[in-house]
């Protein structure tokens, strides 16, 4: 795979792996991400795991062709980048490994061998020069082992980040990024916080525009959201607001006050509840979701003396990994001497910063009127702050026709927005709206890889200027917001503050491929009416707004948004209009 015109990949997928490092379940299997840089001289980084030597070799070779490497640069010494060291190093008797001095010591104890005469050994901050690509060196500590280093090449911006910003998974795996690059991180780096922020700090300063990770895809757009997802992640700072939920349950009792208590939760304004059977599943997902949100609720049973198993180790790996900044509750049940809410508040002694809950549930085998008033009081409490904030307007859903709006996102970098005409409303308990967009308009790749956007109802103040605006141009190529007043809702987004009736700020769910076009599958997070302007609806601009097209003595097909004629007699169905970027199905036939 070419990544740039010098840097090609050469890992491999594991498919068929179940568990990564004995513990991690990796459903979509995981990537040994290996890479090569061309140049005078030739740098290979890294390896991959034991099982694939021969398809690297083969990778490698056919990069090469007849040519040789003369580096291999080992960033960190885990068995899976570095098992086949000694493999290239046979293959290729001319080639030096580049390592720093603890990266040395490793291959001694993994290996056997020394390279006393092949070595070069580097500090931190050396360079390695190519040719035209100048390799630096970043050392990172304990990222997540001792000898881990970072190499960042300034001829084509690209930081090799060694297992940081690795994901479980191959690298074709269809998935979202961030929720199995949460459990990678959290179950291996998170830990080290302190570690990776140096890591970034030292990184702040570099102008970087693609990140090559060991494990899991090449990050090469919006760097912006996965640099500010680790900051948060490594600094224990909450990414989400919302409540999660790890309970044990052995006769069912604890299990139906956790499901009460996730209603509850719910109807007071909880951005998001998220439940963990701690028994029935792995507890990585429930670490992961612990340090993604703000709030987590512990319920268990009392068992022999502590507390149940299962919520035991759940509790460890909180620990172990430098749990803090969060605000805790608790649930406990014993038939008799319940001591589980004081163990679960003592193993949690070790972690920094908590806020515990001041309602603990105490349950007697199963909710009763007493414990039911406690299981209020605790919803009450996770929940007071929702309460205080303006309720979204749901009646914002009452503007949606078959009209026209303008979607907003932001690519990291400058806001842009398009008009759209396939917005509805899919559910309302809860609350989901779709929004189908062309996949060749640039805000399809932007909300595609961000997940959020903000969609303005336009109203019938609307002039055709802000159709020719967000309708009729690239916001790749241009600024759209040059002029246009807008302000920002809570998700940073822009919206029009002008010839809008409502907006609406949307976190998406789930994507549909459509072909031609992607359907977003989105809940709200904000929705607001500015207006009581009527609805701009697609028949009310075609009637009043849209400049009539001049199809006299003319033959073939006119765009229903823009008015472009397409001159000949049949349009082709992959036909994407010149001027508004829309489909073929947006055309009709003209008739003299």
């Amino acid at each position: 795979m070419k990544l740039t015109d010098s840097i090609f990949y050469i890992g491999v997928n594991d498919k068929d792996i179940s568990l990564f490092e004995g513990q991690y379940p990796v459903e979509k299997g995981m990537a040994y991400n290996s890479y090569v840089i061309t140049d005078e001289k030739i740098a290979v980084m890294d390896t991959v795991e034991a099982s694939f030597t021969h398809e690297w070799l083969d990778n490698l070779g056919n990069v090469l062709g007849a040519k040789k490497p003369d580096y291999l640069i080992v960033q960190h010494m885990e068995p899976d980048h570095s098992a086949n060291i000694r493999s290239f190093m046979d293959t290729y008797p001319d080639a030096k490994i580049v390592g720093n001095a603890k990266t040395f010591t490793m291959i001694s104890q993994f290996y056997g061998e020394s390279y006393e005469d092949r070595r070069i050994v580097v500090a931190n901050g050396d360079t390695l020069s190519l040719g035209e690509h100048i390799l630096t060196f970043v050392f990172a500590p304990m990222v997540h082992w001792p000898e881990v280093m970072m190499t960042y090449d300034c001829k084509d911006k690209v930081l090799f980040s060694a297992d940081g910003f690795g994901k479980f998974g191959t690298i074709d795996a269809e998935e979202p990024w961030e929720d199995e690059s949460a459990r990678y991180y959290f179950g291996i780096v998170g830990k080290y916080g302190a570690q990776v922020q140096a890591v970034l700090k030292k990184a702040a300063g570099l102008p970087i525009e693609k990140i090559l990770p060991l494990h899991g895809p090449m990050l090469m757009g919006n760097l912006g959201h996965y640099i500010d997802l680790y900051d948060k992640w490594s600094s224990y700072t909450p990414e989400k607001e919302g409540v999660v939920i790890a309970y044990t349950s052995i006769y069912g009792g604890t299990k139906a006050a956790v499901l009460t208590l996730a209603e509850k939760l719910k109807a007071k304004g909880a951005p998001e509840v998220i439940l963990h059977d701690l028994a029935r599943e792995d507890v990585s997902y429930a670490v992961s979701d612990a340090f993604r949100y703000n709030k987590l609720v512990l319920a268990t049973t009392t068992y022999n003396g502590t507390i149940f198993p299962f919520m035991n180790r759940f509790i460890d790996a909180l620990t172990e990994r430098g749990f803090q900044n969060r605000t805790i509750g608790l649930i406990e049940n014993g038939t008799w001497a319940s001591v589980a809410a004081k163990k679960m508040t003592d193993k949690l002694s070790l972690c920094k910063n908590l806020t515990f809950c001041e309602n603990t549930v105490t349950l007697k085998s199963v909710l009763s009127a007493d414990s039911s008033k406690s299981l209020e009081a605790l919803s009450d409490e996770l929940t007071a702050e929702y309460a205080k904030k303006e309720p979204n307007d749901m009646t914002a859903l009452f503007k949606i026709g078959y009209g026209l709006y303008v979607v907003t996102c932001n690519d990291g970098k400058k806001d842009n927005g398009l008009i759209v005409n396939t917005v509805s409303q899919l559910t309302s308990q809860p609350n989901r709206v779709s929004v189908t967009i062309n996949k060749a308009n640039y805000s399809h790749h932007i909300i595609k890889s961000t997940k959020k956007m903000n969609v303005c109802t336009l109203s019938t103040e609307a002039p055709f200027e802000i159709f020719k605006n967000f309708g009729f141009r690239s916001g790749r190529n241009c600024d759209k917001f040059q002029n246009i007043y807008t302000k920002r809702s809570t998700n940073g987004l822009c919206y029009l503050t002008k010839c809008i009736n409502s907006y609406m700020s949307l976190e998406v769910e789930q994507y549909v491929d459509l072909g031609t076009h992607g359907m977003f599958i989105c809940s709200i997070s904000e929705a607001k009416v500015v207006s009581n302007e009527e609805t701009m609806t697609y028949s009310y601009y075609h009637a009043n707004i849209k400049p009539k097209p001049q199809t006299e003595n003319k033959k073939g097909y006119v765009c229903k948004i823009c008015g472009y004629v397409y001159e000949g007699e049949e349009l082709p169905e992959d036909f994407i209009c010149p001027i508004c970027k829309h489909g073929a199905e947006d055309y009709e036939k003209i008739s003299n």
